[in-house]
This record gives C-alpha cells, structure tokens and sequence, in this order.
C-alpha cells in the first residue's frame, strides 16, 4: 500500500477534536463498522462519570456517547497494562448504566451499553486480533438457552436476553498484522497507524482523514499532540501493575511522588517554551486554576 499523510492518533482525536456535533460522522462511522448496525449518536458526555456519594469511585472513561435509541456507548483506549483491566471494563458499563437511571424508575428502562475496549497491549491470552462478549443463560441439564418470553419480546422490543445486557468488545490493536481484508480491518489499520490508506471505504474513514490531519491542526494543538505522544511513548506503567511483575518493591509511593513532580516540571518546560494555558490543560489534563497558579 501506499504512504498516506499520517493523522493524529484515534485516542486524542475522541478526547480533544470529536467533540461537536458535526464530527460525530467520524465516530459513527467507527461504531456502525464494529457493531454491525447503522449508529447514530445523540450526544457525548463529559469522560468522568458522576459521584452520587464522596465514597463513590469516579467512572473514567474516555468517551461516553448516548444513541439516539437511548443505547450507552463507551469508548476506553488504553496503552499501558492494567492487570485487572476486565474489572475496569465491568466497572465502566455498571457505573454508565447506574449513572443513567433515577430513583423509582423502572428496571426496564435499564439502558443498554456497549463497552468498546481499544488495548495497545496483550491483555489476556488470545490469537485474534478483535474479541466480541455477550451474556446468555444455558441450562444445565438440557443445555437449552433461557429465551425471553412473547410477551417480554413485545414489552421490551428485544429479541434475546443478551440484546438487554452490555456487550463487551476488545480490539487488540498490536496484535493486528496490517492485513486489510474487511472495512472493519481498514478503521484496525487506522487505529495501529494513524493513516488512512487509498482505496479504503468503511464509513467515517473519508471524514477522518480529512479532518485529523496533523497539519492542521493549530500550533498550540500540535505541541500538545506532540506532548502527548512523546508522554505514551515513555511507556508510563501503572504501579498496581508493576508491584505484580515484581519491579516495585515498596517504593511504589516515593515513585509516584517522583513521577508528579516530573509531570510538574514539564509543565514548567511547556510553559516556557510559549505554550498557552489551553494548550497545556489539553496536554496534561491539569485544570486551569491549578496551570495559573505558574
């Protein structure tokens, strides 16, 4: 294939240029490609979910969409291992799906979610390259699967019982060889090389390539893009996960500490070098308030 202009990576196009409403195309286009049905989104909400109590855990994810037919879409790219990263996935929908219903309403109004997962590492064992999850019920003497009723079908507009509960989708994206053979393939070859190739057709692609285009984004914007690649690329690893592998052995904290006041510091850098406040906020994901403080 031929070299194409290369565009910015899928993560911080969801996170910072797919925002307005008239670029969702692009993320539709990656959604009615992977579920396998015409999606069209409502809106988008802000990437932390809500805390009812101060105890709560805070739901962050990157990107929460709400389809028109009420659906919950949640898009979480991750690039550094997380060994209990299926905890997470579970976490997420739960929290999407609680965070959505008010006190006395009825559970059948109950959204359905659907957890795409785009993992840059090996999580779990597995030789595919994209793994789809749904939940049925099978019995265990007749190995028969527990269908909904006719008048449950009616009175939900389902057909199966997985239609009701989250589905689950993990796109391992190292472990994609470059071999385009679906439109699905074209959006995994995107996602593993921020390019979109001649002759690609699944939908959303045509849209991405001309509106992620390195090139133009604003001055501000391509330091912080840079920023941010060249803060994936040091390979930053959870500490949980490193203790595990044995590489931490009770220095966990005083590394944390370090890896702040690092951070710290290349805001400083940043700033100096005449980057703006937004520009940064974007970058490091800081509040404004904390930023002005330099």
């Amino acid at each position: 294939m031929a070299q194409q202009r290369t565009l910015v990576s899928f993560d911080w196009a969801i996170k910072f240029l797919l925002k307005n409403k008239a670029d969702y195309v692009i993320l539709e286009g990656f959604l009615t490609t992977l579920l396998g049905k015409e999606i069209k989104i409502k809106s988008l909400t802000d990437s932390e979910g809500n805390k009812n109590r101060p105890a709560d855990k805070i739901n962050r994810v990157d990107v929460l969409a709400e389809e028109n037919d009420g659906s919950l879409i949640i898009i979480e790219l991750q690039f550094t291992p997380e060994i209990d990263y299926y905890h997470r996935m579970l976490f997420g929908s739960s929290k999407a799906i609680v965070n959505h219903m008010e006190e006395g309403m009825p559970y059948s109004k109950v959204k359905k979610a659907y957890s795409i997962n785009i993992v840059y590492f090996d999580l779990g064992n597995g030789k595919d390259y994209i793994y789809h999850g749904t939940t049925t019920f099978r019995g265990l003497h007749y190995n028969d699967e527990l269908e909904l009723s006719p008048e449950q079908k009616a009175e939900f507009a389902k057909l199966d019982i997985k239609d009701i509960y989250p589905e689950y989708y993990v796109l391992k994206v190292d472990q994609f060889k470059n071999v385009v053979q679906s439109k699905l393939d074209e959006w995994m070859y995107y996602l593993k090389n921020s390019k979109v190739e001649p002759g690609f057709k699944a939908p959303g692609l045509a849209e991405a390539d001309k509106q992620l285009e390195y090139a133009r984004l604003s001055y501000d914007d391509q330091l912080a893009y840079d920023y941010h690649v060249d803060k994936r690329r040091s390979g930053e690893s959870s500490i949980y996960t490193a203790r595990l592998e044995g590489k931490v052995e009770g220095r966990a904290e005083g590394e944390f500490i370090g890896m702040a006041l690092g951070i710290w510091q290349t805001v400083l850098i940043m700033k100096s070098q005449g980057m703006s406040i937004d520009a940064i906020a974007k970058a490091t994901r800081w509040r404004k308030e904390e930023l002005a403080s330099l």
